[in-house]
């Protein structure tokens, strides 16, 4: 198999129905039969080929699924209408009343408080811990721990994940391995590191142009069977569905993916580099000063760079918003959430996207509330960009 994730994608070729370059798209919510015991048996998951409800899946679907699940180097693959209906549904596919999850502390807020604040409601309880200390991860597990929850670059504070690591403990426990990679499409492998099932928002990098919402699972063909699954699959029974004109949208975009990836990573480790020169408090995995930054060059595929997003420390919240509103003001960005966007995305993580965490717990991970969260965008002339963004900076004394 392929070492180069994007040649995956690249390799697939699928005609339209009428010899077009792109795919067909299936725009029906169910499909007819020439024989109702076909329909039954498609109930019953032995028509191989067949197409039933859309809830189920899709032509369209199912090529985006193809294409993900050769990226991510995974038997097969589930899209969903949302990053969260993804997350969501692997967690309640593996874990009944009872169980227990084990999670990086540091991770996007929705999952976050779907782990703290609902899933206590299902009687299933989560263990958050510093992933980056393999000793707190293995001291977690439980008898009841039925999987180790991570993302590969954790948002908003960019550490990064002993995928390799984890995985020993989870096989040695006879648990899971599930990997966010939101952060780090084609960056990181994680199946290729022991990972079981990877996720992804299809939001940010991967669609890449901030119109529309979506999600997959990547994982075996028994694992994406049982999630889709006509009596118990949460992908199925929850009905997180994916549009099929967005599919094919999403389907479009991801074939550029490796050329965007490689110009977010340029974009962000000059800004980075520049702006630690210049004395600012910056976290970037490119940065010989991030804790982890031995550790990703040991994880990641080299050509696609330390991915798109850094963190600046400004020292507080005040100044964090005077310096973002300057900057949009100056057509340097938008003050927005999300990331993976054609122009510079930035926000105040702990007031923004990582708000349901309480204020206590993001003083302890060290989630200060003048840490920006910047997605570089893929400015064709970063060091102009550099320069304005620098002269904001000193106009809000910053710099």
């Amino acid at each position: 198999m392929s070492n180069k994730p994007a040649n995956n994608i690249q390799d697939l070729q699928y005609f339209g129905e009428f010899g077009g370059v792109n795919p067909s798209i299936s725009d029906s919510a169910t499909y007819t039969f020439l024989h109702a015991k076909t329909m039954l048996d498609t109930f019953e998951g032995h028509a191989e080929g067949c197409y039933l409800y859309s809830r189920h899946t899709s032509p369209s679907n199912l090529y985006l699924s193809e294409a993900l699940a050769a990226m991510e180097f995974t038997e097969t693959a589930n899209v969903a209408a949302s990053g969260m209906g993804a997350i969501t549904s692997v967690f309640l596919q593996v874990c009944g009343a009872g169980d227990h999850i084990v999670s990086s502390r540091t991770i996007y807020g929705g999952s976050y408080a779907f782990l703290k604040n609902f899933a206590p409601k299902l009687n299933i309880t989560t263990s958050f811990v510093d992933i980056t200390s393999l000793e707190s991860v293995e001291k977690s597990i439980k008898p009841s721990t039925k999987m180790i929850y991570c993302e590969a670059i954790s948002n908003p504070l960019l550490e990064i994940a002993n995928i390799a690591e984890l995985s020993k403990i989870a096989k040695k426990h006879n648990i899971l391995l599930v990997v966010d990679n939101t952060f780090s499409p084609l960056l990181i492998s994680p199946q290729k590191l022991g990972a079981d099932i990877t996720i992804h928002s299809l939001t940010k990098f991967i669609n890449g142009t901030n119109d529309t919402v979506g999600g997959v699972v990547c994982g075996s063909q028994a694992f994406i069977d049982s999630l889709r699954n006509v009596n118990d699959g949460a992908a199925m029974l929850l009905g997180p569905v994916m549009d099929s004109l967005r599919a094919a949208s999403v389907l479009k975009n991801l074939r550029t993916l490796h050329i965007r990836m490689k110009k977010h990573s340029e974009n962000a480790l000059y800004l980075a580099e520049s702006f630690e020169d210049d004395g600012l408090k910056v976290v970037y995995p490119g940065l010989e000063s991030h804790p982890g930054h031995k550790l990703f060059k040991a994880l990641y595929n080299k050509e696609y760079g330390f991915g798109g997003i850094m963190t600046i420390d400004v020292g507080s919240l005040a100044k964090a918003n005077e310096l973002m509103e300057l900057m949009q003001n100056e057509n340097l960005g938008y003050l927005a959430v999300s990331l993976g966007f054609y122009k510079t995305l930035f926000s105040a993580s702990g007031s923004s996207t990582s708000s349901e965490i309480p204020a206590e717990e993001q003083l302890e991970m060290g989630l200060s509330d003048g840490i920006i969260r910047f997605s570089i965008g893929l400015d064709n002339d970063i060091e102009r960009t550099y320069r304005a963004m620098r002269k904001c900076m000193v106009q809000v004394k910053v710099l």
